[in-house]
């Protein structure tokens, strides 16, 4: 699978000057964690999930979580559980006969599902990647982590985790730094298996009764922005000792009515007489997801958490990496460089300081070989109008 497949290539070789690399569920966990994008979230339940899933990765998802928690009413994780074996079987027939999958994530509530979902889908368990953990915190999060660590052994198979951060403790100012230093260890001890650190930005609100409006990102609203910012901290550090954090659930689809105006500046679009596309975005509320996406990476945070497929590819357009950050990028990391120094950007508007920077440039470069190097003339208005359906 790749970013940007789903099109055409003699479309990718126009927008591009490096293409998104290929990539599978085999590849090492670094890349992997780089390449997750968006992760289109599905309740288990659904009755035609496999055709869904096969649909979705054919219009560009590279991952997805099958969900057994939030999304589902209690009284559904059976049925949920015995679907999930059903579409797996359909799936891994699908799969046999050259159809292509995403990366196949289950959400689960407790330890013990692991265990038993992985004995459930027997040789079909070789199309899943790994589980979701939610409400994770050290206490908690340990058990996940030890069934996984079973489910690996008995499966013969890499599987990852991937803790989701939503507990009322990291939003309480005399809980966080604890519970944040609690999963620090847990998922330290566990380093190897896990991917990624999601955000349950939707269950940070809950603890204080709070919902962001369409026109207003996680960052506006500044107790949610202060724990992402925490959690980056101590977490996210570029050091060797963090791991990657996906940005929070954008929740809209479309918006019935507008109070600020819209935050996508008009001139990008007229340069591309992408206009109607630009009032498409508007009026679905994409506007404000695009602003989140930006301040996301600005913040620290890469891919992003969707619940709706119009979703994805905004996420993957802005991730793209542009001509001239790759340039910036390439100049930093040249062997030559290694004892430091300043220079002048190739693009000659900005100072790039060799050390400061090393770590932005090696980011990007992970960033450039998952999700692309656009070309020089290129920009984010006609890498949306190319992956976005018609």
């Amino acid at each position: 699978m790749r970013h940007f497949g789903h099109i055409a290539p003699e479309v990718r070789q126009r927008l591009f000057h490096q293409e998104p690399c290929e990539f599978t569920a085999d590849s090492p966990a670094r890349l992997l964690s780089a390449a997750l994008g968006a992760t289109l979230y599905s309740p288990a339940t659904r009755p035609r999930l496999a055709d869904d899933i096969v649909k979705q990765a054919a219009l560009g998802v590279v991952s997805m979580v099958l969900c057994l928690e939030d999304s589902i009413g209690d009284e559904d994780v059976e049925a949920g559980e015995e679907n999930l074996v059903r579409q797996f079987a359909d799936l891994a027939e699908r799969e046999r006969a050259g159809v292509e999958l995403p990366l196949l994530f289950i959400r689960v509530r407790e330890p013990e599902q692991i265990s038993d979902l992985v004995r459930r889908l027997g040789a079909s368990v070789s199309l899943l990647s790994g589980f979701v953990f939610p409400k994770f915190t050290e206490e908690r999060g340990i058990p996940f982590l030890q069934a996984l660590d079973g489910a690996t052994l008995r499966s013969g198979r890499r599987l990852f985790g991937m803790p989701v951060l939503e507990t009322p403790e990291l939003m309480y100012r005399e809980t966080r730094v604890d519970a944040l230093e609690g999963i620090a260890r847990a998922v330290d001890k566990y380093r190897d298996k896990v991917l990624a650190l999601r955000l349950g930005v939707t269950d940070f609100c809950s603890s204080y009764g709070l919902r962001r409006a369409p026109d207003m990102t996680a960052y506006d609203v500044q107790i949610i922005a202060s724990v992402i910012a925490d959690v980056v901290n101590m977490l996210g550090r570029a050091d060797g000792t963090g791991f990657t954090v996906t940005g929070p659930v954008w929740e809209y689809f479309r918006v019935p009515e507008r109070m600020f105006k819209p935050m996508l500046r008009t001139s990008p679009f007229l340069e591309e007489q992408a206009v109607e596309l630009r009032n498409r975005l508007i009026e679905h509320a994409m506007d404000g997801l695009l602003r989140e996406i930006s301040l996301d990476q600005a913040n620290g945070l890469l891919g992003k958490t969707c619940i709706h497929p119009s979703h994805v590819i905004p996420v993957h357009a802005l991730s793209v990496v542009s001509h001239e950050e790759f340039s910036d990028a390439q100049d930093i990391l040249r062997p030559e460089r290694g004892g430091g120094g300043v220079l002048r950007s190739a693009y000659t508007n900005k100072m790039n300081e060799v050390k400061p920077h090393r770590a932005w440039a090696e980011r990007t470069m992970l960033r450039a070989e998952v999700f692309g190097v656009a070309n020089e003339d290129v920009g984010f208005v006609e890498l949306l109008a190319a992956g976005i359906p018609g």
